[in-house]
């Protein structure tokens, strides 16, 4: 089934593409940097966040559903061939969620970035040819900017390609909104797609937008409560 229209992305354009793709399967409806951010940085100024921009990646200039994003520097044939793709695409949200705590939040999170990274599209075309299954590779707790969140990772295989892996983090927001951040990652399989490893670079890098320049601990802890909201 399609996902709610909320978490599609836009279609890209068609081939020849422009040299400046927007992310994922296109453009979406927002800019994804405002002026005066550090370069270095891809900034949440809703969450109150920031994302270290690990080497070869750029922000986009349009954020996927307007949330602000990066992608990984150049592009590559998508799966169907009828447009571009950026094998690795990083965006952060503020998260509605009434599950009770982070690990379910993560838990329910990631299959709706599955489907929004890998799935059906705004106008109904499927670049990777949908998500046809997965498997967790990862569950657990994990520090992101001094705050105690949950990350859950799926392998996807999709219709198309050799499908990727994609994570969703939620932390309880740095700056004490009631809403939760999440942060969705999307990393392409094969020889384009970025290491795994990227993930927990950007991960130790989280860090509060006032907060010192170190960024987040992004260390594992033991697993505990599941990650209660607000511990």
């Amino acid at each position: 089934a399609a996902p709610p229209a909320s978490s599609r992305t836009a279609p890209a354009p068609p081939v020849p593409a422009p040299s400046t793709p927007g992310p994922a399967s296109g453009p979406a409806s927002g800019p994804s940097a405002g002026p005066g951010e550090d370069g270095a940085f891809l900034v949440d100024q809703l969450n109150g966040i920031s994302l270290p921009l690990p080497k070869g990646w750029e922000k986009a200039g349009f954020g996927i559903d307007q949330a602000p994003t990066m992608v990984t520097a150049g592009d590559h044939r998508c799966p169907d061939g009828t447009r571009l793709c950026h094998p690795g695409r990083v965006l952060s949200r503020t998260l509605s969620s009434a599950a009770p705590t982070h690990r379910a939040m993560a838990e329910a999170d990631v299959a709706e970035a599955a489907e929004q990274l890998y799935g059906e599209d705004a106008l109904g075309g499927r670049p990777y040819g949908g998500v046809t299954g997965h498997r967790v590779v990862a569950a657990r707790e994990t520090v992101v900017a001094g705050r105690t969140g949950y990350l859950v990772r799926w392998r996807v295989t999709t219709g198309r390609g050799p499908g990727g892996h994609v994570q969703s983090l939620v932390f309880p927001s740095p700056g004490g909104a009631e809403q939760p951040v999440a942060v969705r990652f999307a990393f392409d399989a094969g020889p384009d797609g970025p290491p795994l490893s990227v993930m927990d670079e950007i991960i130790r890098g989280i860090r509060p937008v006032d907060g010192p320049a170190t960024g987040g601990v992004g260390s594992s802890i033991a697993p505990g409560d599941g990650g209660r909201p607000g511990a």
